[in-house]
């Protein structure tokens, strides 16, 4: 199943009418609806323009992030936010997946999972994640993630359309 929510931040109202752009598009992998929620609120709180897709296994992630079946005009993603422990294929397929391919490796990925292993801490860290975040998420941590990655696109930027 798949929801695709459109949520666009107007974050700095300084953009004209005329202005041709793009909002960050970001993947949120996630088999909890809790925790889906979660991170929409936060992400709102935060201020970023963005659409954001909703998946909630592994398999059809990749099949996203691929573009492949009904997913052929997906969005290719600015920013994943994903949970390790998920049906079908894990977060950590779906991760070794991502930077096996050259096209995708330079998706930034927020790890948000309740694991605690020292090994999958390690194995996300070896695949480069830019934060691991453990559940039951501290909101101050992710805003601060947010806040981070929003002072990267910054709100008055707007990204080219996507062939």
């Amino acid at each position: 199943m798949t929801w695709e929510l459109a949520i666009e931040m107007r974050g700095n109202s300084s953009m004209h009418a005329e202005t041709v752009g793009r909002p960050m598009e970001i993947l949120l992998i996630e088999d909890s609806l809790f925790y889906a929620r979660f991170t929409i609120e936060a992400l709102k709180k935060g201020g970023i323009q963005h659409r954001l897709t909703l998946i909630f296994d592994g398999e059809e992630a990749l099949e996203f992030i691929h573009r492949n079946g009904k997913f052929a005009n997906a969005p290719r993603p600015d920013l994943i936010l994903l949970d390790l422990q998920l049906p079908r294929k894990s977060g950590l397929e779906v991760l070794e997946d991502l930077r096996a391919n050259y096209d995708l490796q330079s998706i930034p990925v927020v790890v948000m999972t309740s694991s605690e292993s020292l090994a999958d801490m390690q194995e996300c860290e070896r695949l480069g994640v830019e934060s691991y975040i453990t559940k039951p998420v501290d909101l101050q941590k992710f805003l601060a993630v947010v806040k981070e990655l929003k002072n990267c696109w910054r709100d008055d930027l707007l990204l080219p359309a996507l062939d």
